[in-house]
């Protein structure tokens, strides 16, 4: 199986939009594609250039074959990837707000991806990869899907790859009371961890990025996405005093908000593997998130490998 710099692991569903920008209830036509966040991330790293593969289960159905198909065609190693025979692929709708962005409606109760268990992570050769790359998302899939997200952060060091966590609050998953303690738990076993101002201030009632500081004082790389304002990373190196960056946010036409959190988590990751300074890999991921706020899909390729400029006449881009 193939070595990877990056494995990116978490639930990829089929997503259905209408053709046009109106609501679901009025469209004639939709269209079929597909998106989760780990998956987002593995398809940048790999028009980055990175060996990035993305780990799940996804139902022995016509939307899993579209998803392995589709990420595949943009260079990212599905191989470890398992099919399940009894469970289906999860499928999400996007219902277009005009004004609004969007409404997403889940189906995913049951899904395949729903099924992963730390037993699937031993065939995914996890010692063949140096980076791995999860969030929030996954651990409120289910119980297994909990267990497996704490299993590949604690085996980091025993195996050797790094573990970077996007925190990824989704409120219709669960409860702040259920989720506010678990990912605290599991960001503070992360080497590099993203969270957004506001989902600190929703689970932990941290009112400014150094209230997150102080409450994540484990990860080495604790980068805060500031919404419009900027984003912070706090470093930790043993020995030595923490260092702070802070990158002001882009000014961009907003048309969509899906998909730029993992796009600045994608090119944050892309920067840091590069060995780019800290302010470097904060405006890149800022650059990535200003991309892809510029579209309705969740992925958004062209970007390319350096940061793009964006005029400054624009309102502030939104990178949570």
């Amino acid at each position: 199986m193939t070595a990877l710099d990056v494995l990116c692991v978490g639930e990829t569903m089929a997503v259905i939009t209408p053709a046009k920008a109106e609501p679901l209830r009025e469209a004639q036509r939709c269209l079929l594609g597909f998106g989760g966040a780990e998956s987002n991330v593995a398809a940048h790293l790999a028009e980055f250039g990175y060996r990035a593969g993305w780990a799940s289960r996804l139902g022995a159905d016509p939307f899993g074959d579209r998803i392995a198909g589709g990420l595949a065609a943009r260079g990212v190693d599905v191989s470890r990837v398992i099919r399940d025979q009894t469970s289906p692929t999860g499928v999400y709708f996007k219902d277009p707000d005009l004004g609004r962005g969007a409404r997403t409606l889940y189906y995913r109760a049951g899904s395949a991806a729903s099924r992963m268990s730390p037993e699937d992570a031993r065939a995914w050769f996890l010692e063949q990869t140096g980076w791995i790359h999860t969030s929030g998302i996954n651990a409120a899939l289910s119980s297994s899907c909990s267990e497996l997200t704490e299993q590949l952060l604690t085996g980091a060091r025993a195996t050797g790859y790094k573990v970077s966590f996007d925190v990824n609050y989704r409120p219709a998953l669960w409860s702040v009371d259920v989720a506010g303690p678990r990912l605290l738990e599991l960001a503070s076993l992360a080497a590099v961890v993203f969270v957004g101002l506001d989902e600190a201030e929703t689970l932990w009632g941290c009112a400014t990025a150094d209230d997150v500081s102080a409450l994540l004082p484990g990860p080495r790389h604790l980068v805060i996405k500031d919404s419009a304002t900027e984003a912070v990373e706090f470093i930790r190196e043993a020995g030595q005093e923490e260092q702070v960056f802070r990158v002001p946010a882009h000014r961009v036409d907003v048309v969509e908000p899906v998909g730029a959190g993992d796009s600045f988590a994608a090119g944050y990751l892309a920067g840091l593997l590069r060995g780019d300074a800290p302010v470097d890999r904060l405006a890149l991921g800022h650059s990535f998130a200003a991309w892809t706020l510029g579209t309705r899909a969740d992925f958004r390729p062209g970007h390319g490998t350096k940061p793009r400029t964006y005029g400054p006449k624009h309102i502030h881009a939104a990178a949570t």
